[in-house]
C-alpha cells in the first residue's frame, strides 16, 4: 500500500514482529540535495521500504554513513509493501506537510557527489547498504540539485548503479510513496572481478562488479594465484563487493601475477564464469615512467576533452598516486587533481584515458578497451590554442610535461575541432613538436585508450641519416602519413639543414633550417611546400647538410616518393 506504516508504542504488545534478514528492508530513495526541488520541502531524507512479507519493528535499528550512525528510538512497525521516511528533526518538520516522517539524531550528511548509507537491525545485523555517487543520476541537471535518487526494482537491491535513477516525478521525488521509476529490473548478469590490488606483499583486495555471497566468496578454493596459495578469504562489509585474500608467500616486485576466480555468486544467485585479473606490487612513478601520448584539447561541441597516458616502464603504477594539472599564464601550477580516489593498477604497456565526461568521449571515438577509461571529476580545462599539461606523482615530482600548440596539427586540416594530437614515438622527447601529429581521419581523428594511428614503433633507427618510409602518402588515413628523417650522431652539438627538391632540381620545402640536433632524434615532413600547399605526387630528393662547431661537415642525399590517392 502507498504511504502506509503503523506506529505503535511498546505498551501495546499484541502485534507480532519477526526476525529480520538481509534485504527484508531496503534503502529505496535518497534525497541528498533538496535545494531548488520543484515542489518538495528543502529537507534531506532516506526512504525505507519493507520488501518482506511480514511486519517489522524498527525500534533500535540504525542508519548511518562512514562517519556517523543514528538510531531509531521509537517503536515503528513497518508493514509489508510499505514505506517510511527518515530525516533529521528539522527535516521531519518540513516533510510533515506531505508525508509522515521519523526523525533521528545524527542523520547522515548525504553528500550529493557520493556517500555510503548503511542500515542495520537492532542486533547489529547488516540489512542493506548503498554506496551511491553522482553518476547514478544519469542526468547532470537533476544531479546538480533538487531531485532524489530512486531505486527501480526493490527485488534487486544489490545491483548498484544499474538499479537506480533520478526521480521522474515532477515534484522532484516521491517520499513515502511508490517510486516514479519503479519497475521490473531483474539481475541476470554474473558477478566478475572488477579489479585487484595488493595492499602489501601478503594481501590482495579483490573487487567485484557487485556484492557477492559471503559464503561462496570466503571459500579459498574459489581462488587461484600463480606461485602462491590463498590461505584466507574475507568478504568485506558493508557492501560485500570486495574480498581480502591472504597469501602463503610474498609477492615479488616488478612481477605480474594472474588471479583466477570461480564459483562466486551474487545475491540473486548468478554464478560467475571463470574470471582472471592481473595483479602486481606497485612502484611510485618516476620521470618519464609514464608519458603523455595523446591530447584532445579542442573537443567537438557534443564531446569532451581528454588526455591519454602510456606506461612504458617495467612496473605497475597506482593511479591513486598520480596527479594531473596545467600551468597558468605565469607558469605556475594550477590546482592538482588526483587521477583516482581508489587503488587502480596501471600496468606496463597499457594506456589510460582521462576525462571529466567519459560518456561524451565514448560517443565520438572508438573505445577498444573500457578498462582504459579513467573518469576524473573536474579535470583541468585545456585551452584550444595552446596550453601546458603536467603529470606528477604524490611526492610532487614531475613525471611528464607537455606544452602543446594548435600549430602542431597537420597544416591541411582547416578545422582541428575534434582532432586529437598524437605522439609519434613514446621514446622521443615529449616537447619535440616533430614528435606530434594530428590523428588520422581513418581512426576517427582520435584513438583514446589504444595505439596511436600515427605511432612509429621501435627504437631510433641506427646510422647517421635514415629516411622512412621510402614512399609516403600524406592523406590523413593513418598509414605513412609523413616522412621521418632519423639521425644519430656520435656527440651533441650538430646543426642540420634539410631541403626537399623536386624532379627539376628546384627547392620546394626547407624542412629544417639551422636545426640543433641531439645525439639522436628525428624530423618529419608532411609533403607540403613552403606555402603549406600540397605538392604533386612524384619523386623528391632530400638534401641533409650537417655541420658542427669544430667545422666538420657532411652531406646526405636520398630520394623519396610522395604518393597521393587518385580521385
Amino acid at each position: 500500500m502507498k504511504n502506509t506504516y503503523t506506529l505503535l508504542m511498546c505498551l501495546i504488545c499484541t502485534l507480532q514482529t519477526f526476525a529480520q534478514q538481509q534485504y527484508d528492508v531496503v534503502i529505496n530513495e535518497i534525497m541528498a540535495n533538496p535545494s531548488s526541488a520543484p515542489e518538495l520541502p528543502e529537507a534531506k531524507y532516506i526512504e525505507l521500504y519493507n520488501a518482506s512479507g511480514t511486519a517489522l519493528n524498527l525500534h533500535n535499528w540504525t542508519i548511518g554513513d562512514k562517519n556517523s550512525t543514528a538510531g531509531i528510538n521509537a517503536d515503528i512497525v513497518l508493514q509489508p509493501d510499505s514505506f517510511i521516511v527518515i530525516s533529521s528533526s528539522s527535516g521531519k518538520a518540513l516533510l510533515s506537510s506531505i508525508t509522515t516522517a521519523v526523525s533521528v539524531t545524527g542523520f547522515p550528511a548525504l553528500h550529493v557527489n557520493g556517500d555510503i548509507i548503511i542500515l542495520r537491525s537492532s542486533g547489529g545485523e547488516l540489512i542493506h547498504a548503498v554506496a551511491y555517487d553522482r553518476s547514478w543520476y544519469g542526468n547532470e541537471v537533476k544531479a546538480d540539485k533538487g531531485w532524489s535518487l530512486e531505486m527501480i526494482d526493490a527485488k534487486n537491491p544489490c545491483n548498484g548503479q544499474s538499479n537506480w535513477k533520478a526521480s521522474a516525478d515532477s515534484k522532484g521525488g516521491t517520499p513515502g510513496s511508490r517510486n516514479s521509476v519503479a519497475g521490473n529490473n531483474p539481475d541476470t548478469g554474473s558477478p566478475y572481478i572488477w579489479r585487484v590490488f595488493a595492499t602489501d606483499s601478503l594481501h590482495v583486495l579483490a573487487s567485484f562488479s557487485e556484492p557477492v555471497d559471503s559464503l561462496a566468496s570466503s571459500n579459498i578454493n574459489n581462488y587461484q594465484l600463480n606461485e602462491s596459495n590463498i590461505t584466507k578469504a574475507e568478504p568485506q562489509a558493508p557492501l560485500f563487493n570486495t574480498v581480502l585474500l591472504t597469501l602463503s608467500g610474498k609477492l615479488s616486485a616488478q612481477k605480474i601475477y594472474s588471479l583466477i576466480v570461480k564459483n562466486i555468486i551474487d545475491c540473486q544467485g548468478n554464478l560467475t564464469s571463470l574470471n582472471t585479473a592481473k595483479l602486481a606490487l606497485t612502484t611510485l612513478a618516476g620521470s618519464n615512467n609514464i608519458v603523455i601520448t595523446e591530447v584532445l584539447f579542442n573537443a567537438p561541441d557534443d564531446g569532451a576533452e581528454y588526455i591519454e597516458l602510456y606506461n612504458h616502464s617495467s612496473a605497475a603504477i597506482n593511479l591513486k598516486e598520480l596527479l594531473i594539472t596545467t600551468r597558468n599564464s605565469s607558469g605556475n601550477l594550477n590546482a592538482l587533481k588526483r587521477l583516482s580516489e581508489e587503488d587502480v593498477l596501471f600496468f606496463p604497456g597499457e594506456y589510460k584515458v582521462l576525462s571529466s565526461d567519459m560518456d561524451a568521449v565514448k560517443k565520438k571515438y572508438i573505445i577498444k578497451e573500457e578498462t582504459a577509461l579513467v573518469p576524473v571529476a573536474s579535470m583541468p580545462a585545456l585551452p584550444n590554442s595552446s596550453g601546458t599539461i603536467v603529470l606528477l606523482n604524490v611526492q610532487g615530482d614531475i613525471i611528464d610535461e607537455l606544452q602543446y600548440d594548435e600549430k602542431w596539427h597537420f597544416q591541411l586540416i582547416s578545422n582541428n575541432k575534434g582532432v586529437a594530437l598524437e605522439r609519434v614515438n613514446d621514446k622521443a622527447p615529449t616537447q619535440d613538436k616533430n614528435n606530434w601529429h594530428s590523428a588520422s581521419a581513418s581512426s576517427g581523428y582520435g584513438t583514446p585508450g589504444s595505439q596511436n594511428s600515427q605511432l612509429m614503433a621501435g627504437e631510433m633507427v641506427k646510422g647517421e641519416i635514415n629516411m622512412d618510409p621510402s614512399v609516403f602518402s600524406p592523406d590523413g588515413d593513418g598509414y605513412n602519413d609523413f616522412l621521418i628523417i632519423n639521425y644519430t650522431f656520435p656527440s651533441p652539438g650538430y646543426v642540420c639543414n634539410i631541403t626537399a627538391f623536386d624532379g627539376a632540381g628546384r627547392a620546394v620545402k626547407y624542412i629544417v633550417r639551422n636545426g640543433l640536433c641531439g645525439t639522436s632524434g628525428f624530423f618529419k615532413w608532411d609533403g607540403l611546400d613552403e606555402k603549406n600547399q600540397k605538392l604533386q605526387m612524384g619523386i623528391y630528393v632530400l638534401l641533409v647538410e650537417v655541420y658542427n662547431t669544430e667545422g666538420k661537415t657532411k652531406k646526405f642525399k636520398q630520394a623519396v616518393t610522395l604518393a597521393r590517392r587518385l580521385n
